[in-house]
């Protein structure tokens, strides 16, 4: 078994291709019926969710494939969890990161990321401390030391789970996501800031469900205003060379999606996975049996 890259969400990124996941809600039975699709990774929903540690981890240990992982011969999980906790930049709540990443976690979406301040919180909640003359020092990590049900999930020694648990791409490395949402105006406007000023965001993702309540289009995901605001958070990402992740990709909507560069597609969760299979096709990969 090797320990190559762990995370395949970065692994497809690095290769410059396009990830794809899809919302998994935080249940054991869920977790098994994700466990074998051909998804990249997946997004445990814990915003309107629960939040019930215990659960997570379950579901975490649920999701391996022992087969598929023997047969891939790496040690890394062939579906990726990473895990949307439920407060928003503002409330500056790190705990709920750490618990998350303690159990094993591969990335964590933060809703609602608006300002600089929420944005250097959230990845400084996903690193661990390193000392001032580092060369990856910032954002100085605030992440509280405590990785042996990690360093286990992972497959890792402790001292292993140290070298890689830190934010793709700041550290070349990490095998953490540190994926921040943008769903409000005030974090379009501020966002060229955030990127500039915060080394170690892996993804933007739009929250076009909230951004479309503050345009007064609730929903309504094609009205030209939605689709300009989402335009011009990707014509910034890619300013700064930051993916951005639509959240909301359907077998309607994904050739649009896929044409318009977006580089992390979070699939409908359908049991027959139609938006998985286009995006799949539209990539040259023989759509999922």
């Amino acid at each position: 078994m090797t320990t190559q890259r762990l995370n395949g969400l970065i692994r497809k990124l690095e290769s410059g291709g396009i990830a794809t996941l899809s919302f998994c809600p935080p249940t054991v039975e869920s977790a098994i019926a994700f466990s074998t699709t051909q998804y990249d990774g997946i997004m445990i929903e814990c915003e309107h969710q629960p939040w019930d540690p215990l659960t997570l981890r379950d579901a975490f240990q649920y999701l391996l494939n022992r087969r598929a992982i023997a047969a891939s011969g790496s040690i890394a999980p062939t579906v990726t969890p990473i895990v949307r906790i439920p407060a928003n930049g503002g409330e500056m709540s790190q705990w709920l990161a750490k618990q998350a990443l303690d159990l094993g976690a591969y990335g964590i979406v933060w809703p609602h990321v608006s300002t600089v301040e929420q944005a250097q919180s959230a990845v400084a909640a996903c690193r661990y401390p390193t000392k001032v003359s580092h060369p990856l020092h910032h954002p100085f990590g605030q992440r509280g030391d405590g990785p042996t049900n990690a360093a286990r999930y992972w497959g890792l020694t402790q001292q292993e789970y140290y070298k890689k648990a830190d934010v793709w791409p700041l550290n070349p490395e990490g095998e953490i996501l540190a994926i921040l949402m943008v769903e409000d105006l005030e974090g379009v406007s501020n966002l060229r800031d955030i990127l500039k000023e915060t080394p170690g965001i892996g993804a933007i993702m739009i929250g076009e469900g909230d951004l479309s309540q503050e345009l007064g289009v609730p929903r309504q995901y094609n009205h030209p205003e939605l689709l300009s605001a989402m335009a011009e958070i990707r014509a910034i990402g890619k300013q700064y060379n930051v993916p951005v992740a639509h959240p909301h990709v359907t077998s309607e909507n994904a050739e649009r999606v896929y044409n318009e560069g977006y580089r992390l597609l979070v699939c409908g969760p359908s049991r027959s996975y139609p938006a998985l299979d286009k995006v799949r096709e539209l990539a040259g990969v023989q759509p999922a049996a």
